[in-house]
């Protein structure tokens, strides 16, 4: 295939990355906290930690770890929001040789227990707000060894007692847990200062991390990252950047706003990897639900690079306090997660003088496939170009490539595509083809310029925000309340998240009322899967086989609009 669109690249990024420069994402990271051991590498609630601060806490944790017997290659899950314990548990857990599981801090007891169970996660590391959700379900897991964190840990002294009190004493954050001989962080880092990190040999095909997403089964399955996917994107996403960052004035070590989940592949190589290879500083933000707060930190600091999803983008601009912050050094937004709306992207390049870049990929790419120039100042409404050494290949059912300009299922090939999901062969093979390209399951059409644009969704997934729901795993938990007899779950456009979870019900129970099912949803689901819509119905559409048509409800506000018409 023709990679037409490499002749439409913005000067100065190249056709292909060089993935030789780093075997592993430990090479990238010790590279780094030796060249920049003074400089900032993380900030997070006015602390700051440098990057050599970083190499010897994450080298005592590392080596806590391996005192415990883990082998190479085992699963250890992180379980926090964006605090500075992440980035270091992360570190220890690659340099000693192990596997990172990132777990969403929100999830349910039944979420994580899956999660736990799928991964064989032998290791945790967990903020004590999560940790009574473990404990409901650590006995069903095989966890043996499990160290807490405390949101004071790494602030110093003094103001880490205080944010202690407060969290647990005055916000009342931390629910009471009981969790027998697990360490607390603190104590794991200072036992492992007199320990040694065996150095473990580690390549681009040992796995890095583990990014769990959604399975046609409803099942929550693991994308396999490998170091070199990893190191690839992070490549891929510097190499798309370095125009605009050589824009006068020059900068070299980026401050990047880290608002996005350290949890999310997308601030993972976005924030955390391509900061770390730059010597640049990620101001970390715990909650970007909290938009004064966040806006606050933003006032502290001239930044350089904000990724964001689109809702937080609009949470932003439509704050009164946005244009109280300092723009004049930010180099490049870049929007991914979700579709990034043209009102939204005005009013940002309208304040903040950069749009909105808008970029293309999910947890098994690493994340990035395609993205729209950093420097590109209209709204396009599409996704921009492949990045360097990557292929899109727009396809039909049969796996054939189409001509430019046809509509089919976008197709990726490229070193950050992932190895195949962890221990589930059959599901890789549904979304690999002969010839190595991932199917992607989105509908897109790609024009003589290798511009590549998403005009459907071809899986039934809802995306909330930026995060994916996948209506199997929320229609088994409907399912299983006795007052539903049968129901199905679709997405719905949505002002604030770009979608909503929308669900169908047939009642078993006549007395069953949305308030119920809601709330009884809340206990088993991460609160932006739950159904934020619920229709109670005498049927759902239906094949001649009896499958629930989800297609046929999603349809219906446009045939209905037709028929008004």
């Amino acid at each position: 295939m023709e990679r037409i669109w490499l002749k439409h690249y913005p000067a100065g990024i190249p056709s292909e990355i060089d993935l030789s420069q780093y075997k592993s994402v430990v090479a990238l990271l010790e590279e780094s906290f030796q060249k920049y051991k003074n400089d900032k590498a993380f900030i997070c609630m006015d602390k700051s930690l440098t990057y050599g601060e970083v190499d010897e806490l994450s080298r005592a944790l590392g080596a806590w770890l391996q005192s415990k017997g883990l082998k190479k290659g085992a699963r250890v899950a992180l379980m926090m929001p964006n605090v500075l314990q992440y980035p270091v548990a992360t570190a220890a857990v690659l340099r000693a040789g192990f596997t990172a599981v990132n777990v969403n801090p929100l999830y349910t007891p039944r979420e994580l227990e899956h999660q736990l169970k799928d991964s064989g996660a032998e290791a945790i590391v967990i903020l004590e707000n999560f940790a009574t959700t473990l404990e409901q379900v650590l006995p069903n897991t095989p966890v043996k060894h499990v160290v807490v964190a405390s949101m004071g840990d790494l602030l110093g002294t003094l103001k880490g007692m205080i944010v202690n009190l407060v969290v647990r004493r005055v916000k009342k954050m931390v629910p009471a847990y009981n969790l027998p001989g697990a360490t607390a962080f603190n104590d794991a880092v200072a036992a492992g200062r007199s320990m040694t990190l065996n150095k473990v040999e580690i390549g681009p095909e040992d796995v890095a991390f583990l990014q769990y997403t959604g399975g046609t089964t409803g099942v929550s399955k693991g994308a396999t990252l490998v170091h070199r996917n990893i190191v690839a994107n992070m490549l891929q996403n510097d190499a798309w950047l370095q125009p605009v960052l050589q824009n006068e004035p020059k900068v070299q070590h980026p401050l990047i706003v880290t608002a996005l989940p350290l949890y999310h592949i997308f601030a993972l190589t976005a924030c955390f990897l391509l900061s770390t290879r730059a010597g640049g500083t990620c101001l970390l933000i715990p909650n970007p639900r909290d938009i004064p707060g966040l806006i606050k930190e933003l006032q502290k600091y001239k930044v350089n690079m904000f990724p964001a999803v689109n809702t937080l983008y609009n949470a932003l601009v439509n704050h009164p306090d946005i244009r109280k912050v300092d723009w004049s050094m930010l180099k490049a937004s870049n929007g991914g997660g979700m579709a990034t709306q043209k009102s939204v992207s005005d009013k940002w390049l309208e304040i903040t003088g950069i749009p909105i870049a808008e970029g293309y990929g999910l947890s098994e790419t690493s994340p990035t496939l395609t993205c729209n120039p950093a420097g590109q100042p209209d709204f396009s409404g599409d996704i921009g170009l492949p990045v360097p050494s990557t292929e899109i290949s727009i396809r039909d059912d049969e796996g054939r490539e189409l001509p430019v300009g046809s509509t089919g299922e976008i197709c990726a090939r490229g070193p950050q595509v992932m190895v195949g999901y962890w221990n589930r062969p059959d599901e890789t093979a549904q979304v690999m083809t002969s010839d190595g390209f991932f199917r992607t399951g989105d509908i897109g059409v790609m024009d003589d310029r290798g511009r590549v644009k998403i005009v459907d969704r071809k899986k039934d997934m809802v995306l909330v925000s930026g995060f994916n729901v996948y209506p199997n795993e929320v229609e088994a938990v409907v399912a299983s309340h006795p007052g539903v007899l049968e129901c199905a779950v679709i997405g719905v456009p949505d002002a604030k998240t770009s979608e909503a979870v929308k669900v169908f019900v047939v009642r078993k129970d006549p007395t069953l009322t949305t308030e119920e099912l809601r709330e009884f949803c809340a206990t088993q689901l991460t609160a932006y899967k739950v159904p934020k819509l619920v229709e109670f119905r005498d049927d759902l559409p239906k094949t001649n086989v009896g499958k629930i048509l989800r297609r046929a409800l999603r349809d219906e506000p446009q045939q209905q609009k037709s028929q008004a018409a």
